[in-house]
């Protein structure tokens, strides 16, 4: 199991922009409780009340940020706090360099580029759900 003692591990998908098939049956399929929200703010404020052992997220680029290049940095940077939450990042191929320097700073646990293949996301979960390590990209 990933890393909690409730025996039903938890994921939170955070679909901001979307643009792929609705994973939820999957995440459901594969045992997890999946909660779904559509912005990181609202991920924020889940992350206040619980920790999910499993966090789908998209990187989504933004060339107006100054400090950073996505809303998910912000995220990261508060998941710090919790190393053992996984977190699958679903990214837009052009942007991979932009990624690759956020993943400098911040581990991620799979990466999946667009357009998403719901059987990569079934197999970074179910290396999730075994305990296995990061891998660098699951294309």
């Amino acid at each position: 199991m990933v890393g909690t003692t409730d025996p039903v591990p938890r994921l939170l998908a955070i679909v901001e922009l979307g643009g792929y098939p609705n994973l939820i049956a999957l995440y459901r399929r594969l045992g997890f409780a999946a909660e779904v929200v559509g912005s990181q703010r609202k991920a924020q404020a889940y992350l206040k009340g619980q920790v999910p052992d499993v966090i789908v997220a998209e990187y989504n680029f933004q060339s107006d940020f100054r400090d950073r290049s996505s809303n998910l940095e912000t995220l990261m940077a508060r998941l710090q706090r919790h190393p053992q939450v996984k977190v699958i990042c679903f990214y837009q191929p052009e942007h991979r360099e932009k990624l690759a320097g956020m993943q400098a700073r911040f581990p991620l646990f799979a990466t999946i580029p667009f357009p998403v293949d719901p059987d990569l996301v079934e197999a970074a979960l179910r290396r999730a759900l075994a305990g296995a390590a990061p891998d660098e990209e699951a294309t």
